[in-house]
């Protein structure tokens, strides 16, 4: 026990306080919301007892703590054949998906093991920001264009086998509302290479700053070209850019869920209805433990709560941002911007999505929401991202 406690305290050594302390803290309070949001549907939905979600999200985050002790004292800088293997191990799970995947919300997106849902696609994104990190560092000079692309070619890979990922109807509400996940996901991939191609050193290279630009560009581009020509899309996925007035559309798949949504953040108020009194989770909302926790968290906690959560996030992205800021080398930097905008870019398209501001896709909201996957890449992206700091504070000491 004394081992395991003097280990655990050195594993904290040189860690980010800060985002330890907010870290720890919006996990704490996920897992209260977990089983507040969860307990109606698992009864009513799902013939479990109310903390049948709450038990399975605590036993991930056990997992992930150790996982993440594990991670704060293993260097970097051996994570380059490790990337790599992962990065074959994932081309292989997503094509494997097709045959051996199960079946969830109307997507074949996951694999049943001792009655946990594993999803693939979502370590992919760890083992980009891996494997783009140890590769790009090995580059001493960003020349050419091909320094750049190259590398990401087996993201491509994994960018088209996400988007392969079939979809098999829309039975439900959640089903049609999760229906478009796989164009979601493959999005945050290019989100993440996005953010780490800007990241990199590159020089003043006439071909390069011209590739920078028409990534913008087709960026742009795209969103406009999937707004204003939807014949492309499927019908379910083209409704995901009817977005406006949602409570127009009550009656309709696009507008009742985030329509509910709305009901649930009027019936907060500034000081909320009291944890556990929410009266949209009894099965009115959709995922309210999931994709639309934010609206139960608001109606429970009212604008405080809601306020609250956002500070926290503010504090964890933050952090993450000086600790990439600071890193002593490219490879802990693009680990660090990785996370960055793996985080961000969930926390946007989940709240922008239930505020009806963008189309609602169904992202989990990062530390908040069910979902153990998800919640373990989570925990396993910060960690790394602590194992950074640690680095960054060790070589500063070394240096003095």
């Amino acid at each position: 026990m004394k081992r395991a406690l003097r280990y655990i305290k050195n594993s904290l050594k040189n860690v980010d306080i800060p985002l330890l302390l907010v870290t720890t803290a919006m996990i704490i309070f996920g897992l209260i919301m977990v089983f507040s949001s969860s307990s109606v549907t698992s009864v009513l939905s799902y013939k479990k007892t109310p903390y049948y979600f709450f038990e399975k999200q605590i036993l991930v985050v056990i997992v992930g703590l150790f996982v993440s002790l594990i991670i704060v004292n293993f260097p970097t800088k051996n994570y380059g054949v490790l990337s790599k293997l992962g990065m074959i191990l994932m081309i292989v799970l997503l094509i494997s998906l097709k045959t051996y995947g199960t079946v969830t919300n109307s997507a074949r997106s996951w694999f049943k093991i001792l009655g946990f849902s594993i999803q693939p696609s979502e370590f992919a994104k760890t083992f980009i920001i891996l494997y783009l990190a140890c590769t790009y560092s090995k580059i001493k000079k960003f020349k050419s264009v091909s320094d750049v692309f190259l590398p990401m070619i087996p993201c491509i890979i994994i960018f088209f086998l996400v988007a392969l990922e079939p979809d098999l109807g829309t039975a439900s509400i959640i089903a049609i509302i999760k229906e478009n996940r796989s164009f979601i996901r493959r999005s945050i991939i290019a989100i993440i290479c996005m953010f780490i191609f800007f990241s990199l050193p590159l020089s003043n290279n006439k071909n390069i700053k011209i590739l920078r630009i028409a990534t913008v560009i087709a960026a742009i581009g795209g969103v406009f070209f999937l707004n204003f020509n939807s014949d492309i899309l499927t019908s379910a996925q083209a409704s995901r850019f009817n977005f406006k007035n949602p409570c127009s559309r009550y009656l309709e798949e696009t507008g009742y869920q985030v329509c509910n949504g709305y009901i649930a953040i009027h019936n907060g108020g500034i000081f909320g209805v009291g944890l556990g009194a929410s009266t949209q989770k009894f099965l009115y909302l959709p995922a309210a433990h999931t994709d639309f926790i934010f609206p139960i968290i608001v109606e429970e906690l009212g604008l405080i709560g809601g306020t609250c959560v956002l500070i926290a996030y503010i504090i964890i992205l933050f952090r993450i941002l000086v600790i990439a800021r600071n890193a002593t080398n490219l490879r802990n930097s693009i680990i660090a911007f990785g996370t960055f905008a793996y985080i961000l870019s969930h926390i946007v398209i989940n709240l922008g999505g239930l505020l009806a501001l963008i189309p609602l896709t169904g992202v989990p909201l990062p530390l908040l929401s069910y979902g153990g996957s998800f919640m373990l890449n989570i925990m396993i992206l910060i960690a790394l991202t602590q194992r950074v700091n640690i680095e960054t504070k060790r070589k500063r000491e070394t240096e003095y």
